[in-house]
């Protein structure tokens, strides 16, 4: 059977500088380069293909995590996947795959330090993987996520205590047995380069709601997951 064939032209060139580091080779480079393309640049980005890596992530983790840690428990197992999937560890991955050199920001966003942003670079790592979904499919975007976490250690990750504040949200109210919170997101204020989302976290069975504002709709979420856990503590001490 005929191998695909590759198209050409600058999106090509812009896609080959990276395609070394990932270890594969895009049948349509033109989906690589709308992964590197922040809003800020243009009105194709990549937020689209941020939203399906982040989940084709998060299915190879689990995957990988079930697999080769038998003896973890479900928390564990979550607590894991939380870790390996957050930002700070995207964003190693962002740096050794070199992205501020082939991220593409809009003037305004490199002026104002863009091309150093954790949450950019993080970003940017989740839509390259659900252009290699769109481009190759599941098996291989999952090859592409294990070999980006080869060199971590997975048992390691599971002593860690950390918990981002959706998952120690989540746990708590299972913990007495309340139905999960509802996220929002109640308006996103500021210029296109510089867009704040405001996120509204909502607890039904308490009748509670806590606002967060970030970057990104994920980080609201995180930052109105924070303010919700701090305002339990208030109302409910120990």
């Amino acid at each position: 059977m005929k191998e695909p064939q590759r198209s050409s032209g600058p999106a090509a060139s812009v896609a080959e500088s990276l395609e070394a580091a990932l270890k594969l080779g895009f049948r349509d480079p033109a989906l690589l380069v709308t992964a590197l393309t922040h809003r800020s640049f243009g009105a194709s980005h990549n937020e689209r293909l941020e939203f399906l890596g982040d989940a084709v992530l998060g299915l190879a983790i689990s995957e990988l995590l079930y697999g080769q840690q038998p003896d973890f428990s479900e928390g564990q197992l979550s607590r894991t996947r939380s870790n390996l999937v957050r930002q700070e560890s995207l964003h190693r991955i962002a740096l050794k795959l070199n992205l501020p050199k082939h991220v593409r920001l809009g003037a305004g966003e490199v002026k104002s330090g863009g091309l150093t942003r954790p949450s950019i670079l993080a970003d940017a790592v989740e839509a390259i993987i659900g252009a290699v979904y769109l481009d190759q499919g599941f098996a291989e975007a999952r090859a592409l996520v294990h070999r980006l976490f080869a060199d971590v250690d997975l048992k390691a990750q599971g002593g860690v205590s950390a918990r981002d504040a959706k998952t120690a949200l989540q746990e708590h109210l299972q913990g007495k047995r309340m139905a999960l919170p509802k996220y929002t997101v109640s308006g996103v204020s500021g210029p296109a380069h510089a867009q704040v989302f405001h996120v509204t976290c909502e607890v039904p069975a308490l009748r509670l709601q806590a606002q967060g504002d970030a970057e990104s709709r994920k980080h609201a979420e995180q930052a109105a997951a924070q303010a919700m856990l701090a305002l339990l503590t208030q109302r409910q001490p120990g």
